[in-house]
């Protein structure tokens, strides 16, 4: 009787101590995001048909897309909850970046949600004005940028294929944490305007960042790689899976033909909770390259908007963001779709090969 006791008693021990490593608990979180994405994922789809919460198409966007008029969007709400389960089941809820991750990804998307809901639920045709979407953007931004820059005390920025080349920012830095934040939130924002184009990308940038938060935790593989030892970065990594999880889940609904949109609920918190696991792990630089594909996106628009302004009314492309430029040039939607997944798949192991390349 005393033997079986013990032998219980250990067993329970070694199960707690195993539940210590951040890689299963990294994959426990993985899995449980992506279980609870696919078990409310259809009840979230017919709730939103319910109250008729659809997908608005704008007049001058590309005629293939009125055929997805009324599709349910806000299903970022359901990427939101299942990595917010996830994480607080399966982090060490001691640890202040995983706070501050939560606080900034679920910041933007009130924002986002906000949008949404004056869009599609009170017919304000442009919902947020953009002035007060950057205002808010900014304050949440802010909250990370100023306890960072207060709890690490490392302003130093790191140059990809240049480890000694390590320029102190000081104070400045809390201006490139804002920037890289808001930046990437709607980096992400411009690209989703296709089926399962935006979930993708940024399911695989997470899943580089998942390695990025391991490596910078790690003080022996840190300073073998000659990268930045952050610690408690690693922990970080139990987030990004369980966002990889969510996003692999909420891409069974939104792959072509797309049953739920994320809408910009889902998308700003996406590219700000990016952003945030860019900062944390000093791998700020690195980001351009893991979410170039995010960078293009936006760039299009930017050049394309000044080009129209300073030679009134000529374009550079046939239509911006840059998805529409092939589409309009006759790609079919699912081919721009997997060119853009694989480019994306490309960039990561670019960026992971920065780890060794100086």
């Amino acid at each position: 009787m005393l033997y079986h006791l013990l032998y219980a008693l250990h067993t329970q021990v070694s199960l707690f101590n195993v539940f210590r490593y951040i890689t299963l608990r990294t994959i426990y979180a993985t899995l449980t995001a992506l279980l609870i994405t696919f078990l409310l994922g259809p009840r979230v789809i017919r709730l939103l048909q319910r109250h008729q919460i659809g997908q608005h198409i704008r007049a001058e966007g590309p005629q293939s897309h009125f055929s997805k008029a009324g599709t349910p969007t806000m299903g970022g709400i359901l990427i939101l909850f299942a990595v917010t389960v996830a994480t607080l089941c399966w982090a060490d809820l001691t640890n202040l970046y995983i706070w501050l991750i939560l606080l900034v990804t679920l910041g933007f998307g009130f924002i986002g949600f906000m949008d949404d809901y004056l869009k599609l639920i009170k017919k304000r045709n442009k919902g947020l004005s953009a002035r007060a979407k950057f205002i808010l953007q900014f304050l949440f931004a802010l909250i990370p940028a100023v306890v960072l820059y207060y709890y690490e005390y490392n302003t130093r920025l790191n140059i990809p294929f240049f480890k000694a080349v390590t320029p102190d920012l000081g104070w400045g830095y809390m201006l490139l944490t804002l920037f890289i934040i808001v930046g990437t939130s709607n980096a992400v924002n411009l690209t989703d305007g296709l089926d399962g184009l935006a979930i993708g990308p940024a399911t695989i940038a997470f899943g580089t960042y998942l390695l990025f938060c391991y490596l910078t935790g790690h003080l022996k593989i840190a300073n073998y790689l000659q990268i930045p030892y952050v610690p408690g970065s690693g922990e970080v990594a139990v987030f990004c899976g369980a966002l990889v999880g969510a996003g692999i889940g909420f891409l069974w609904f939104n792959a072509y033909p797309a049953q739920v949109f994320m809408g910009d609920v889902g998308s700003l918190s996406l590219g700000a909770a990016l952003g945030t696991v860019a900062v944390i792990t000093k791998h700020e630089i690195v980001l351009i390259l893991v979410g170039g594909l995010f960078v293009v996106e936006a760039l299009s628009v930017i050049f394309q908007v000044g080009y129209f302004k300073m030679t009134h009314g000529k374009r550079i492309f046939r239509m911006a963001p840059l998805h529409h430029h092939f589409e309009l040039k006759g790609w079919s939607e699912p081919k721009i779709i997997v060119r853009f997944w694989i480019i994306a798949v490309i960039l990561s192991l670019l960026s992971i090969s920065t780890l060794k390349l100086r």
